[in-house]
């Protein structure tokens, strides 16, 4: 063997060495559930995805979920269309992604349950805008439950309601997210 394949051989061995410590940092949560819920005097809108994506870098905090709006299903199909053609324009803006920090993440490394400030940007309709809120991570055997709430106004991210249907639609909603990393 000549020099240049065993060099070759040993930054080979080193960079798959570093990537999978970088990948073991890493929990991933491929059916995260976000929901959200808006009261409102003539009727409730509520709505729900399972098909939501989410990663964790438990060294460094870092966070990021996501999820396709038109996954969002509804009890009545109307409101569904509604929601996907009317006000999230759900063509032009597919997607709806968090992506975040969480604060003493080091905690995540030992079994427990914790409540950690968690702050990022939440990019709803083409609009970003800094949110931050308290997460409960229960944290067993390497595994990571999260569960999050908070309330999102619609005027923030520019989704604007037509005073037709502005008894039926409240102009914050509550937004909560749950997922599972392993």
């Amino acid at each position: 063997m000549n020099k240049i394949h065993i060099y070759s051989i040993l930054l080979l061995l080193l960079w798959s060495k570093a990537a999978f410590a970088q990948q073991t940092n890493s929990l991933v949560s491929k059916a995260a559930t976000i929901s959200f819920f808006s009261s409102a005097p003539l009727e409730d809108i509520e709505a729900k995805s399972s098909l939501a994506g989410s990663a964790l870098n438990i060294k460094t905090g870092e966070i990021i979920f996501r999820v396709k709006i038109t996954s969002f299903q509804f009890d009545k199909k109307l409101m569904q269309e509604h929601f996907n053609e009317n006000y999230m324009e759900s063509d032009k803006y597919p997607l709806s992604e968090f992506k975040g920090k969480i604060e003493e993440c080091e905690k995540l490394a030992k079994d427990g349950t914790y409540k950690l400030n968690v702050s990022g940007t939440l990019q709803i309709h083409g609009v970003g805008k800094s949110y931050s809120t308290a997460a409960t991570f229960n944290v067993k055997n390497g595994a990571i439950k999260a569960i999050a709430a908070f309330d999102v106004r619609l005027a923030d991210h520019k989704i604007s309601i037509p005073s037709i249907v502005g008894k039926k639609i409240a102009e914050v909603v509550k937004v909560k997210i749950e997922a599972a990393y392993n």
